[in-house]
């Protein structure tokens, strides 16, 4: 039975779109259970109508829920120990529940997570990689906004967690990992992205298939299983991508409702609009993962509704159920242990 931990009070709407899309992921998933963390007045009533729910799930009431505007050091200083975020990342560190998920502040949850759970042995800094839609499917990019200006040897350990995540989210043997960068050619780029591209060469890891460089065009194409990249440019390109879908979808509503013959047009390959609709629909690869803590920590996006926040639950979901964290571990010291051979006479 997969346990996961909710922070109730998170995101713009809190319990009235976190309870609900609890309900629809047990609905996919009934064998799971809930540990829920909120504001007993907010949450109680809304708990109630759904009975299901309420049957797997225990409730803890919390005073304080953490703003969506608060500053991760205030959130800590506030919110430590007895918030609703904390509690639902502290379930996870006492072996109360296999994933915490929230739609609070990601700063905030970051700084939490990060306090409760510290990073495993050997990563200075976590890494949030999110799932991105392709021509082939799906993909995995990190970090696409946790660690700002990442060095080498934090882009290598990107690239091993990025390949567990794809292992652990779609079985895949050995992922396919490409670094983002301006161009394919080895002499391009900055020299921490040109760096770590060597040394994920010579790492010479069972774990993963090193592709190379990979530009931004490859994101939508589904080139690699899993693009690595530093947490500005991931962010940047995060934000891009869901705007330039919201645009496109906007033009296409546009276009379809200017004249009778669009209208009919529309009508008769509605089942094709249908179908691209759902491919563009963000709320379908909703839900972050920190890797690199001592536990699962998974960020929904604050502003979704019920069907995108049961999209996070199921991402927690898959990576508890498929041993997310002991994969990693287990690559991290694959990787260190080979590093550590191979320097060791230089190093005595």
């Amino acid at each position: 039975m997969i346990r996961i931990s909710l922070d109730l009070m998170g995101g713009d709407f809190g319990p009235e779109v976190v309870i609900p899309g609890a309900a629809k992921a047990l609905e996919r998933h009934p064998g799971v259970s809930f540990v829920m963390f909120g504001q007993q007045e907010k949450c109680a009533p809304i708990l109630a109508q759904y009975p299901a729910l309420r049957g797997k799930s225990v409730f803890h009431h919390c005073e304080i829920a953490v703003g969506m505007d608060e500053k991760p050091s205030q959130a800590l200083r506030r919110g430590r120990y007895k918030s609703s975020m904390w509690k639902a990342i502290e379930a996870v560190k006492a072996k109360e529940a296999d994933v915490a998920v929230s739609a609070g502040n990601t700063g905030a949850l970051m700084a939490m997570s990060l306090f409760c759970l510290r990073t495993m042995a050997n990563i200075e800094r976590p890494a949030l990689a999110g799932i991105w839609p392709t021509l082939k499917g799906e993909s995995i990019v990190l970090d696409v906004g946790a660690t700002i200006g990442a060095d080498a040897q934090q882009l290598l350990d990107f690239a091993v967690m990025g390949g567990a995540m794809a292992r652990a989210l779609f079985e895949i043997e050995r992922p396919m990992v490409g670094l983002l960068n301006v161009g394919v050619e080895e002499v391009k780029g900055q020299e921490e992205v040109k760096e770590a591209g060597r040394l994920i060469r010579e790492a010479g890891l069972d774990t993963i298939n090193y592709y190379g460089f990979v530009e931004g065009d490859d994101l939508g194409r589904g080139t690699v299983d899993v693009v690595v990249t530093e947490g500005f440019t991931g962010n940047v390109a995060l934000k891009t991508a869901e705007g330039t879908a919201r645009q496109i979808a906007e033009y296409l509503r546009a276009a379809m409702s200017r004249t009778f013959l669009a209208r009919l047009g529309y009508l008769l390959a509605k089942e094709a609009f249908d179908r691209l609709r759902e491919k563009m629909d963000p709320r379908k690869v909703n839900g972050a993962v920190f890797l690199g803590l001592n536990g699962i920590v998974i960020k929904s996006h604050g502003g979704t509704d019920a069907e995108g926040f049961a999209a996070a639950i199921d991402v927690g979901y898959d990576m508890a159920r498929n041993g997310l964290t002991q994969k990693i571990e287990n690559d991290l010291k694959e990787y260190h242990a080979r590093h550590s051979s191979s320097a060791g006479p230089e190093a005595a």
